[in-house]
């Protein structure tokens, strides 16, 4: 069968290391999109976080966000698939994460929050090429425990970054003791990503392809990191980037070039067009 919905991780796949899409890389989106093959991100980010490079591509109409706790039509503004905590669940994660520090993050209704303190005192820890995303997305609140209290339906992720490996496994091994069913990845250096149980890349895109009536034969996914890996496993075709954690490139169906040498441009022109 044809591909008729391509999913693409954003940071280490569609972007390279200068956070930018290269020519070719964008001819091969456009191309797909002008066969009438649905195009979308699929990203941990919010859906306000999605780069405006991606989003104002004629045709790019869906957004799979939060990693996959969201998935919007850009079009109407419509939920599609929404996934978040129950607030007893959250809670529990963020009574656990309170004690291991990290730069904290909660994404409520597509928007990210931290407090005033964390973004402050906690940007040291963000990668350089991601620090302009962290300061121009984040909403600085005074009390992250009341946002969540005043928005319980609607928590979409928890995202946190530590100084160290060491401590970010430390908050790990507790989280995953405290909370066994909620869904805990990783997407870049030293994070961790929590989500509801079940909640995954994976499953909010099956339930789009479900929604625009399209088998698994017809979907493709390209991904690098862990946070990608389910979505990788739930599509026909599983791409991973020559740049991809060992985890992922064993399974995915295919290897394509890294970030750096147009490796969504190379998977895109040889099993899509």
């Amino acid at each position: 069968m044809q591909i008729r919905l391509i999913a693409l991780d954003l940071d280490g796949t569609v972007f390279n290391d200068q956070k930018e899409i290269t020519p070719r890389t964008l001819e091969a989106i456009r191309a797909a999109l002008q066969k009438g093959i649905t195009v979308l991100p699929a990203t941990g980010r919010t859906v306000t976080g999605v780069p405006k490079a991606f989003l104002e591509i004629p045709g790019v109409r869906y957004a799979l966000t939060s990693n996959g706790a969201s998935v919007v039509d850009l079009q109407t503004g419509e939920k599609l698939v929404s996934l978040p905590f129950d607030m007893e669940q959250a809670e529990r994660a963020f009574d656990v994460l309170e004690d291991y520090g990290g730069m904290l993050s909660i994404f409520i209704d597509g928007e990210s929050y931290t407090t005033t303190a964390n973004a402050q005192d906690s940007l040291s820890m963000v990668p350089e090429n991601l620090r302009e995303y962290f300061r121009s997305t984040r909403n600085e609140v005074p009390d992250m425990h009341a946002m969540m209290e005043a928005h319980p339906r609607e928590i979409e992720k928890f995202s946190i970054l530590y100084p160290t490996e060491a401590q970010r496994d430390a908050a790990w091994q507790a989280v995953a003791k405290a909370c066994p069913q909620l869904e805990i990845t990783s997407s870049i250096e030293r994070n961790m990503e929590l989500n509801a149980p079940g909640v995954s890349k994976g499953r909010g895109l099956m339930a789009l392809a479900e929604r625009l009536g399209l088998a698994r034969d017809q979907v493709m996914a390209v991904g690098d990191s862990g946070n990608d890996l389910t979505m990788l496993e739930a599509a026909g075709l599983g791409v991973a980037m020559g740049n991809a954690t060992r985890e992922v490139r064993h399974a995915a169906d295919v290897i394509t070039a890294d970030n750096n040498h147009d490796g969504v441009a190379e998977a895109i022109e040889k099993y899509a067009l």
